[in-house]
């Protein structure tokens, strides 16, 4: 493989973790082998300067991404991320796990990313508008309801997307709805898509659980991240009757053995945009949510969150991935040689990106489904794909993480393959 010029050597790095999971994978992909650097070199990279003029009148320059991995399959997908560590190594391999996780689930796109290296809390809404627009401007030369469909990620939402898609429309001079997914519903958004992630992760979880004769009912849970992903997945897990002992944001990690409200803990975060604060749960050290008894972890925050050390101390039967790329490749070893079974992030949080093709389907359309429909079509596929990927891995008797990457790199580079290489 000829080595790319701009990526990072760090073996931690988010793009080297993506590239020693298509290292293990390539031996299971026979012929088709011979396409597999295809998935090494993103397709298109671009990286914008933003200049953006601060409430005070000064002039500040911001760095922004969109880097499009892989579109043999359709036009890209994937989120725009606003967060001061941004950085293109990781937008890279974001993009690159939405190539792998589209095809796992096998929807008709291919895998994108974007970001910009901010932090959104210490913008006015004004600030962040004016960003928001510049970036647009930039990088809409690349994005386009047929090219590249931008969503939500962390540190935006349904407000910046809306900005996104009016400023696509504006300057192409027509209202073009579905250049972007997770918007408001009244804009073209769909039932269902906020929730979306976060139902994905519980339904995989329950359908492994049940293979595995692990009781939902009465299993401590252990939930990172407690943003649409965190708050989702937790609600439904306790609504099944488990207990959500832990749970840690950026700003607490609160502990509680006999299961923390968590209705009450989410009209607290809504409230004062973190958990710190709320009073019904005890106050632990950041690393002690490693140490704490559970039966299911589930990361749903940044990447590179189980480090090989943690995962020699977890506890629990399960790891649910809501977040992208959470578990480093000596960590997966870990964990395997431990028999706790990892559901990967390119299936376990395929439920956005599901519904964000509802959305954009629906947009095309100008046609809209019931959120009961939407959520019997997103159970349907994720529960598919969920056992698709089972029974890979017991044919090729491989981690659930390896069979995930058979299955969405053959439908990958078949699709190259058979496109051929154009001149």
């Amino acid at each position: 493989m000829d080595k790319l010029s701009y990526t990072s050597e760090r073996r931690t790095s988010a793009w080297s973790t993506y590239l020693q999971q298509i290292d293990r994978v390539t031996s299971y992909l026979g012929n088709l082998s011979r396409w597999v650097d295809t998935l090494r070199h993103p397709k298109r990279t671009l990286i914008v300067d933003i200049p953006l003029q601060m409430d005070n009148g000064t002039i500040r320059h911001f760095e922004g991404y969109r880097v499009q991995h892989n579109l043999s399959r359709g036009p890209g997908k994937g989120g725009i991320r606003y967060h001061p560590k941004v950085d293109l190594n990781e937008v890279m391999a974001l993009s690159a796990w939405m190539t792998i996780k589209c095809a796992a689930v096998n929807l008709p796109y291919g895998g994108a990313k974007g970001g910009i290296r901010v932090d959104p809390f210490t913008l006015s809404e004004g600030e962040l508008e004016r960003l928001t627009r510049r970036y647009t401007s930039e990088i809409g030369i690349i994005i386009g309801p047929q090219k590249d469909i931008p969503a939500p990620d962390v540190g935006t939402n349904s407000k910046v997307m809306a900005w996104i898609m009016d400023t696509y429309s504006m300057n192409l001079g027509n209202t073009v709805t579905g250049v972007v997914t997770g918007k408001p519903i009244h804009l073209g958004g769909s039932l269902g898509r906020e929730k979306a992630t976060g139902r994905g992760v519980f339904i995989t979880g329950c359908e492994v659980a049940r293979r595995e004769n692990i009781n939902i009912k009465g299993a401590k849970i252990a939930v990172q991240g407690f943003g649409n992903v965190g708050s989702e997945v937790a609600r439904l897990f306790q609504q099944a009757g488990a207990k959500v002992v832990v749970i840690q944001d950026h700003t607490a990690t609160l502990y509680n053995d006999k299961g923390i409200n968590i209705s009450e803990l989410i009209k607290w975060q809504h409230k004062n945009k973190n958990i710190s604060g709320f009073s019904k749960a005890m106050y632990i050290e950041k690393e002690d949510f490693w140490n704490i008894k559970m039966d299911i972890l589930i990361p749903a925050a940044l990447e590179g969150q189980i480090t090989k050390q943690r995962a020699e101390i977890i506890s629990c039967k399960l790891v649910l991935e809501g977040a992208n790329g959470p578990t480093y490749t000596d960590a997966d070893d870990v964990l395997a040689d431990r028999g706790i079974i990892v559901v990967p992030d390119v299936i376990c949080n395929a439920g956005g990106v599901t519904v964000s093709y509802f959305e954009w389907v629906q947009d095309m359309a100008s046609f809209f489904w019931s959120e009961d429909e939407i959520n019997k079509r997103s159970d349907k596929i994720m529960i598919e794909a969920m056992v698709n990927v089972w029974e890979k891995a017991k044919e090729k008797k491989c981690s659930l993480r390896t069979a995930a990457y058979i299955v969405a790199c053959e439908r990958i580079l078949m699709a190259r393959k058979d496109r051929g290489i154009y001149p």
